[in-house]
């Protein structure tokens, strides 16, 4: 299970020119799953990422989380974060999951968050998207949950995956 998150001032989701989910300031969250995902894996990421502080505080750190600064989750499931671009030109994305599996984890994912009494906006699963986002200094930030198989704990990697001053 893959997220990469967008803090923005602004986001919304348009399906057929129409908004189905729109959030002021927060995180848009580009869910990626694939076949090998569980419950557990979610979990750990949902508590990632609702306890993540990116947010500054007054002394101008990022200290605060999306609670301290009444932040909304706008979520998006997103297979192409499996996309393998290793042989060819053209990707292949068979380390994402079937449909069925992956909306299920995907609600599921989003029904963890909305217990963190966090306000999720959703996109339409499969739908063909258009996103209009305002973001805060382009940053995006991603991180994963595997499992181990030596040890069988779960471990998160976060990683700044692109900070561009002046976005």
């Amino acid at each position: 299970m893959k997220v990469v998150i967008q803090r923005v001032k602004e986001a919304k989701v348009e399906v057929e020119n129409k908004v189905v989910g729109k959030i002021e300031k927060g995180f848009l969250v580009f869910l990626g799953i694939t076949h090998t995902d569980t419950k557990e894996q979610a979990d750990y990421l949902v508590k990632k990422l609702c306890n993540l502080r990116v947010f500054t505080d007054r002394e101008g750190k990022m200290n605060l989380g999306l609670k301290e600064v009444v932040g909304e989750l706008l979520i998006v499931s997103q297979f192409t974060l499996y996309a393998d671009c290793s042989s060819g030109n053209r990707p292949s994305f068979t380390e994402a999951a079937k449909p069925e599996q992956a909306n299920k984890l995907y609600e599921y994912f989003c029904s963890e968050c909305e217990k963190n009494n966090i306000k999720v906006e959703r996109g339409i699963f499969g739908a063909d998207i258009h996103i209009k986002l305002q973001s805060i200094f382009q940053e995006r930030i991603g991180t994963q949950c595997r499992k181990s198989l030596s040890d069988h704990e779960y471990r998160g990697y976060l990683c700044a995956a692109s900070r561009q001053l002046g976005g």
